[in-house]
């Protein structure tokens, strides 16, 4: 991942950490084994692919545009008042979790209804404007988790006798 990517996160309030704690909170259940350095390892393995910084990249500019009143209306209006039938957010935040297949998706969705740690900090109307931020971090945290389920050591193969 470009050292400019995790920067702008750190700017914007969200370290690898936090999304870290929050893959650990859906995984660790599954796996007792599991520690919060192998969700570093997800997430920072999530990050590595382009088309999830892109994802960010996009995000993340749409809401520094907003804050700063540079939209176009309605989409200014729009994203001030992060209006809850705006679903373009969560739209792009599926980019990230398709890529692991319906695991992320479901786990995002989880995410996105409970938001735990970071995600709830993101949500909270302030001077800030997280309308995308807060999504895209709930689909990195559900492709981090869907990664590591992927790689469960104790998942049943089907094609092996």
């Amino acid at each position: 991942m470009p050292q400019s990517l995790e920067n702008l996160l750190n700017r914007r309030g969200v370290t690898i950490e936090s999304v870290a704690e929050i893959v650990h909170m859906l995984q660790h259940p599954y796996n007792a084994d599991l520690t919060i350095e192998d969700c570093l390892e997800s997430v920072w393995a999530v990050l590595a692919k382009r088309e999830v910084q892109y994802v960010l990249y996009t995000g993340i500019a749409l809401d520094e545009l907003a804050e700063q009143g540079k939209l176009p209306q309605p989409l200014q209006g729009i994203m001030q008042a992060d209006e809850s039938l705006y679903g373009v957010d969560e739209t792009m935040a599926l980019g990230i979790t398709n890529v692991y297949g319906m695991i992320g998706l479901t786990s995002f969705g989880y995410l996105d209804k409970v938001k735990p740690g970071i995600i709830k900090k993101l949500n909270e109307k302030g001077k800030h404007i997280h309308v995308f931020l807060d999504d895209l971090v709930a689909g990195l945290a559900a492709a981090a988790s869907a990664r590591i389920a992927h790689k469960d050591p104790k998942a049943r193969h089907y094609d092996q006798p």
